[in-house]
């Protein structure tokens, strides 16, 4: 057996589980023994991808976004509550599972209850700066009142410029113990030939998800271009129908996904930091659509188009004629760097 270690990412969307992989897999290379404890589709997804690895059910934060991106701050106030209780409630479920084996390490990814005083954790974050408008010094304070409970910090990005977080991940000023990864991606480039023009990479919290999808089905259906939509519903089996010009998945998970990425022209997707980075390290031309009233989201797809790398819009003003300048933008490419995993793990090796 080897040296266990809990990793728990949040499930908020498929961001935080996706990125949790390549740790997953260098965890295994490395003589540990991952343990991974999520709830929701994130724990769905990653009982797909790793069916052999134990896994345990956190209790779910239970976070829906609102209908209106203007009401996004007053829906996330009324949950802070029920947040809260999750936290209270993952504390005490992360002690039964601590105490049920030898654990040597935990990687918790945004999960603010998954820690032990007496074991190395860890807490993997991008928002070191959590944008919220007018709130942002609040909530921002606060994130780092928890992020101080754990004994470092990850943050999956360059340390200097150029980066891909931009004020998200590089704080002016920072009093945390921060260890930069570099940007994480479970994907490799591969220069395939194309099959899609057009990929549509769905993910996120409902009901803007759902939202989101009815846009661009009504949107494509009137395209002539080869689409492929994939919905970012985890179910028990895997699904594929066509109807018209669109291919529809439920879900893909590994080298499918990986490959009718790398096999598509144009990805458009929600903005969140794991996307960029899985996009980023294929090297892809994107179309990004924030989730309304989603502040982190708004930010990142705003500095990319600034920056002419990646054209965005809001949710309700997409359509078809927003991608026909997309030549005008350069594009994602790669910042990322070999992460030596063996000095990265050496902290756990202090039990």
């Amino acid at each position: 057996m080897g040296k266990k270690v809990l990793i728990a990412p949040l499930n908020w969307g498929l961001g935080h589980a996706t990125r949790c992989i390549p740790i997953i897999n260098a965890l295994k290379d490395q003589g540990f023994e991952p343990v991974i404890a999520s709830d929701g589709i994130a724990l769905a997804l990653l009982k797909k991808e790793f069916p052999r690895l134990k896994t345990e059910e956190l209790p779910s934060y239970n976070v829906e976004y609102a209908k209106k991106g203007s009401n996004f701050k007053l829906k996330m106030l009324l949950n802070s509550p029920k947040i809260a209780h999750a936290i209270s409630a993952e504390k005490k479920v992360t002690k039964r599972i601590l105490e049920s084996d030898d654990f040597y390490g935990i990687i918790s990814d945004n999960r603010m209850g998954v820690r032990h005083k007496s074991i190395p954790s860890v807490f993997i974050t991008h928002q070191l700066t959590v944008l919220s408008g007018k709130t942002t010094s609040i909530s921002t304070k606060l994130h780092k009142k928890y992020i101080k409970k754990f004994d470092v910090c990850w943050v999956p990005d360059m340390a200097d410029d150029p980066n891909l977080s931009g004020e998200l991940g590089h704080p002016k000023r920072n009093n945390i113990p921060v260890t930069y990864l570099g940007p994480l991606s479970r994907f490799t480039y591969q220069n395939l030939p194309k099959k899609y023009d057009i990929m549509v990479l769905l993910s996120g919290p409902e009901p803007q998800r759902t939202m989101l999808e009815k846009k661009l089905f009504q949107e494509f259906e009137r395209s002539d271009k080869k689409i492929v939509f994939v919905r970012g519903i985890i179910e028990e089996t895997q699904k594929t129908y066509v109807k018209n010009n669109i291919i529809v998945h439920n879900y893909l998970t590994g080298n499918a996904l990986q490959d009718t990425i790398n096999s598509s022209n144009v990805i458009i997707s929600r903005s969140g930091y794991t996307t960029v980075m899985d996009l980023a390290k294929l090297k892809k031309k994107a179309f990004f659509i924030p989730t309304p009233g989603q502040f982190e989201q708004e930010y990142l797809a705003e500095r990319l188009t600034i920056n002419k790398l990646v054209p965005s819009c809001k949710q309700h003003e997409f359509t078809l004629k927003k991608l026909y300048d997309l030549n005008t933008y350069k594009g994602l490419s790669s910042f990322s760097t070999d992460i030596d995993y063996g000095e990265l793990f050496h902290f756990f090796q202090s039990k």
